[in-house]
């Protein structure tokens, strides 16, 4: 009988070993400021269905700044990861390519029913086609070094700043009757080929890492005077803006050809290990 019950010894009273590790708060609060990007996005969409477009465009250019700064916040805590940039590109995909285009189609491409419909959808899944081809270009260990100041194609946030310039106009008089949804449209389908193209857009991520003592000052006084021209007349400048870029895009892509011709002229660089000796 003694062996049906066999002394039981207890467990000792050992923590647990944890299954996952915690999380540095370093590595969430990029992530977080994501998130509220995303909200900010889907705010919009609701704005726009509820007819509040100058909400809706705000909150769009609320969650492009915010994308611009997840992401250097990001670099000076050291909280880079891979997670983070996976949810970088869908928030993207939803701040930049769903919202616009969703935002646009209530405002005038239904006027068109299904023909708005199909350019509403082109434009959001160039968006999601450019986001992807984007990653796998940072992959690309053998990219030179210049070609870092060139985005390939209308980067997102700026193809959804200039589609709204219908909006703005609106916003500004120029009010978008039914016989002029073709123009938006067309000038839609345009923003979304430059999306997906190959276009050299100036990226401007290199410009500014040393900046002259004598400049300083100057800077200063013309972001404030900056910040104050889109405060008081904020769709003026968004609007100037957008059409700045489009005409600077051919700028760019000219002083890209140049680069280019100039790296094909001095041919191709030897490997640090294959250099000739001094």
């Amino acid at each position: 009988m003694d062996d049906l019950f066999p002394p039981f010894a207890p467990e000792p009273n050992e923590p647990k070993p944890r299954r996952f590790k915690p999380v540095p708060v370093r590595m969430i609060i990029p992530n977080m400021i994501t998130l509220m990007a995303v909200c900010l996005g889907l705010t919009a969409v609701r704005f726009g269905f509820e007819g509040k477009f100058e909400p809706a465009v705000i909150a769009i250019i609320a969650a492009a700044v915010l994308d611009g700064v997840d992401g250097r916040v990001a670099r000076l805590l050291k909280g880079t990861s891979r997670f983070g940039a996976e949810l970088d590109s869908l928030a993207d995909f939803v701040n930049f390519g769903c919202a616009p285009a969703l935002i646009l189609y209530t405002f005038v491409l239904h006027n068109l029913k299904s023909l708005g419909w199909i350019v509403a959808l082109i434009f959001a899944i160039a968006m999601a086609l450019r986001l992807a081809r984007f990653n796998v270009m940072l992959d690309d260990p053998n990219r030179p070094e210049w070609k870092k100041d060139f985005f390939v194609g209308m980067p997102a946030p700026a193809g959804a700043l200039t589609v709204m310039l219908p909006l703005y106009l609106h916003f500004l008089g120029f009010e978008m009757v039914p016989s002029l949804a073709p123009v938006a449209l067309i000038y839609m389908l345009v923003i979304a080929l430059l999306v997906i193209s190959t276009v050299p857009t100036f990226s401007g991520k290199t410009i500014g890492k040393r900046v002259p003592r004598e400049y300083v000052l100057p800077i200063f006084v013309v972001t404030v005077a900056a910040f104050g021209l889109l405060i008081s007349f904020p769709f003026e400048i968004l609007a100037l803006l957008s059409i700045g870029y489009l005409v600077a895009i051919p700028i760019g892509a000219a002083q890209y050809r140049r680069k280019l011709k100039a790296e094909a002229a001095q041919g191709p660089s030897l490997p640090s290990d294959e250099a000739p000796a001094a």
